[in-house]
């Protein structure tokens, strides 16, 4: 089940919410619990079996990590993390690593093709993230069961995150008054996630799928390609998670922000502090600072990074572009910190963002495509000289038909838009509801009317 869905947003939305509101107290987190397994089973009801023993095996050994004696606490510690990559590993990379070993040694080794558990990257970050700030005694472990479990399966931000930490949430486990007006701005959040989502990104990746599909593109056809990849995962991705953290308010949790305009950032360090911001704290908090971070040696700070992005990369795909993808962020941020620094900080502020938009678009590229030849030939095009010419009739037609959704999409990735609105509820809010209400009716009309199309990062 996906939140952009007719089912979710008409049958299993409004049924859920109005038994969530009508049971009083503690009974909501039965009713949470409960509403989660059916979200997730609804799609993959067997994994529902390895969901549940992820949330019973981390409440468990959080508590014996927490109680036994000091000389154990390591051993349970790795055990626990050990335990924890592994299922990640086995469901997410088993077939990759057993294809890699055969193109590596010519070997046929034949392996079941497992199909990806929905979410369970960002549920086993979330259990690992609680896990190790137990371990740091930076919180106690949740004793009640059914409370850890609606902390390990709740279902707004199972699939596509954020990767919410139980630290940040621990006080409305216990506690998460719902009002009206909370209601509200949930249900704000959530229709201009699904707007993003419906109208903007489902659009951009017909165009993103006519050219990348084409076997011959003109230099400006595969810019063009690019541009609309580049807006259609942004919106994808956070109009998802403007959707989660919707539905958290709605329920009486406040997630943080997952995306603050990336695209508006004037360096590639500062755009991944705006981009899948939970993600990249998460990697800096459990696996960047505990190497050592930026207090090593100029060596192992380097070493430092290239992992982390590395890991980065492969945490969101069984591939070797994702890999390259990751590396290819590290040694940019090596050369931002290193050998850019200065002429970034006198350069222009239009030079940086321009910079920083073109290094991002780059990086897309060998996101989008899943081969090493597809990317050289991808960018083959971009930078030409190519078979069909700097442009041609397809260029022309995707550049007319898609002029004003690029126009939208330019102004909508940048705060303008939302500071309008907000201004505009303060003076008149009933305006501001009729605006969210005629966006909801189009988002909804498009849903009907086009295909269905899932969420990019519900596979990874």
């Amino acid at each position: 089940m996906v939140f952009s869905s007719i089912f979710f947003i008409f049958c299993f939305l409004p049924v859920f919410m109005l038994v969530y509101y009508l049971v009083p107290g503690r009974g909501r987190d039965i009713v949470l619990f409960i509403g989660s397994l059916i979200f997730y089973a609804w799609g993959e009801p067997v994994y529902v079996i390895l969901m549940l023993f992820s949330a019973l095996f981390n409440y468990y050994m959080g508590m014996e990590i927490y109680d036994c004696p000091e000389e154990s606490i390591k051993i349970n510690l790795i055990f626990t993390v050990v335990v924890n990559v592994f299922i990640l590993c086995f469901f997410k990379y088993f077939g990759f690593l057993l294809d890699t070993v055969s193109g590596i040694t010519g070997l046929s080794i034949g392996h079941p093709e497992l199909s990806l558990p929905i979410g369970i990257s960002f549920y086993t970050f979330k259990n690992l993230s609680y896990i190790l700030d137990v371990h740091r005694e930076k919180i106690e472990p949740q004793r009640n069961f059914l409370t850890f479990c609606v902390y390990s399966t709740m279902f707004p931000h199972m699939a596509a995150g954020p990767i919410v930490r139980y630290a940040d949430i621990e006080k409305q486990l216990a506690r998460r008054p719902v009002s009206i007006a909370k209601f509200g701005v949930g249900a704000e959040y959530f229709i201009k996630g699904l707007a993003k989502k419906v109208i903007l990104a489902d659009n951009l990746a017909v165009i993103f799928g006519a050219i990348s599909s084409s076997s011959h593109n003109a230099v400006l056809t595969a810019w063009i390609g690019i541009f609309a990849y580049t807006m259609e995962i942004y919106f994808d991705f956070s109009g998802y998670s403007d959707m989660a953290i919707g539905l958290g308010k709605m329920l009486g949790f406040d997630f943080q922000k997952n995306f603050d305009y990336p695209y508006i950032s004037e360096t590639i360090t500062e755009f991944w502090r705006r981009w899948h911001m939970s993600l990249g704290s998460w990697f800096r908090d459990y696996i960047y600072i505990p190497l050592g971070g930026n207090r090593v040696s100029m060596p192992k700070h380097i070493r430092n990074i290239l992992v982390v992005w590395a890991l980065t990369g492969l945490w969101h795909g069984a591939s070797w572009n994702f890999v390259l993808w990751g590396v290819y962020y590290g040694l940019l941020l090596l050369l931002e910190k290193f050998v850019l620094s200065d002429l970034l900080q006198k350069a222009p502020a239009a030079v940086r963002k321009a910079y920083t938009m073109f290094a991002v678009m780059i990086g897309w590229v060998f996101f989008s495509q899943t081969s090493f030849g597809a990317i050289a030939k991808y960018l083959g095009t971009m930078f030409g000289p190519a078979a069909s010419g700097f442009a041609d009739s397809a260029t022309f037609y995707y550049f007319r038909t898609g002029i004003v959704l690029f126009v939208i999409c330019v102004i909508s990735c940048r705060p303008f838009l939302q500071d309008r609105f907000r201004r505009l509820m303060k003076r008149n809010m009933s305006l501001a509801i009729a605006i969210d209400a005629a966006l909801f009716a189009v988002s909804i009309a498009y849903m009907v009317y086009n295909s269905y199309s899932p969420f990019l990062y519900a596979k990874f």
